[in-house]
């Protein structure tokens, strides 16, 4: 291995393949956390769980945060194959509305039939909304991946981060309690992992330091999973996202912001010196984990959806450059607090216990990426617009429905 790869702690980052790797040099193992199995109660492994056949048959789903990234993802493949789906979006100018409103409206343009899509606009921290849902709705299956999302926002504003994952959590866990749901999925993050020694994240690993109030709301929603499946026998799964990346992302991620700004000619802030390296994960991935873990209904489980292989912040804005066809203009600035320098993630359970296996590679799916952006955004762009402060955010064209 040359110079030119980057060695950290306990994984390797190679820079030189189309999809950097991570190579672990963890030896040993892991110790046993609540938030990672069930079965590590009686200190046995995850490789010891008892596989779960998937449900096969029709589904009626409650997928809350619908109108977001993942989520609107995740309603169009189970509408895809046959099952009806109930949206709760309270869209919230997070980031722009146009963008959450055209994602709803690709879905019920899509499937138009009654009954297929009902989309309710609300806070989920609203119990009397949400309790009017589970009484009309006869929902049996429960996909949660509203959040308020973000890292360095947590930092500022830690206490709608407390009232919007936390409680939101608590109440939907309630409610699916009492309405006897088959299976209760949520979205942790990789953020949880925020003060691992290792670079090579494992679920058997402690992760009780967090270094953001966002991690710290993730690390506690998987702990209530936990305390509500140990009370209530309620069937739940936490996914820990890694990166997530693709048509439609979230005009804050770093994805989204380098191909807008690097299509226009605008200066972009770089945080770090480019070696700090993400675990980035094609939205088809992570959608097919999503979907994967719908069906598997475990008894409670936390598992990594990651591509498992790290990518360096420099990597990523050469392949960025290569497929828009124009150079960076780069302001390099400190490495922010709250930031982790390396995420990576271990899949080996998650192949173990759910099929999942993620397909797309790095490269293909920065070119995926920018190739939907010139779609669906260029024709926005005019000349002027470059000479300009780049908008926060700009109008969105959905892009086709995504396959897994």
């Amino acid at each position: 291995m040359d110079a030119s790869n980057i060695t950290k702690n306990n994984a390797v980052v190679d820079d030189n393949s189309d999809s950097a790797t991570v190579v672990s040099s963890i030896g040993g193992s892991f110790p046993s956390s609540p938030a990672s199995s069930v079965s590590s109660e009686s200190g046995n492994s995850w490789m010891d769980t008892e596989l779960v056949e998937p449900h096969v048959g029709y589904k009626k789903v409650l997928v809350t945060g619908g109108a977001g990234f993942i989520g609107s993802h995740v309603a169009e493949v189970l509408l895809a194959r046959g099952d009806d789906v109930v949206i709760i979006d309270e869209i919230n100018d997070y980031y722009d509305v146009n963008i959450k409103e055209s994602n709803l409206k690709l879905l019920k343009d899509t499937y138009p039939e009654e009954g297929r899509v009902t989309i309710y606009r609300g806070d989920i921290c609203d119990r009397q909304l949400l309790s009017s849902i589970f009484e009309t709705e006869n929902i049996k299956w429960v996909c949660h991946m509203a959040a308020r999302a973000g890292v360095r926002p947590s930092i500022q504003d830690p206490f709608i981060y407390v009232h919007s994952n936390i409680n939101a959590t608590t109440h939907l866990m309630e409610l699916s309690n009492k309405h006897g749901i088959e299976n209760f999925v949520f979205a942790s993050s990789s953020s949880v992992y925020g003060g691992s020694k290792s670079t090579f994240f494992s679920e058997e690993e402690v992760v009780d330091h967090p270094v953001s109030p966002y991690a710290a709301t993730k690390k506690a929603c998987e702990l209530l999973g936990y305390t509500y499946h140990h009370l209530y026998q309620l069937k739940v799964t936490g996914l820990r996202f890694f990166t997530v990346y693709g048509p439609r992302g979230r005009p804050d991620m770093a994805p989204f912001k380098f191909t807008d700004r690097i299509y226009r000619g605008v200066e972009m802030q770089q945080f770090g010196d480019g070696s700090s390296s993400r675990d980035y994960t094609y939205i088809d991935d992570i959608v097919d984990g999503v979907v994967r873990a719908i069906d598997r209904p475990y008894d409670y489980q936390i598992f990594n959806l990651g591509k498992g292989a790290g990518t360096s912040l420099k990597k990523f804005i050469n392949l960025v450059q290569k497929y828009v066809g124009k150079k960076a203009i780069i302001k390099v600035l400190p490495d922010q607090p709250g930031d982790v320098p390396y995420t990576c993630a271990d899949v080996a359970k998650a192949k173990h216990l759910l099929g999942y296996t993620s397909k797309v590679a790095f490269e293909d799916g920065i070119k995926r990426t920018v190739d939907w952006y010139k779609r669906s955004y260029a024709k926005e762009i005019t000349n002027d617009d470059t000479k300009e402060e780049i908008p926060q955010t700009i109008p969105v064209s959905c892009s086709a429905p995504v396959t897994v």
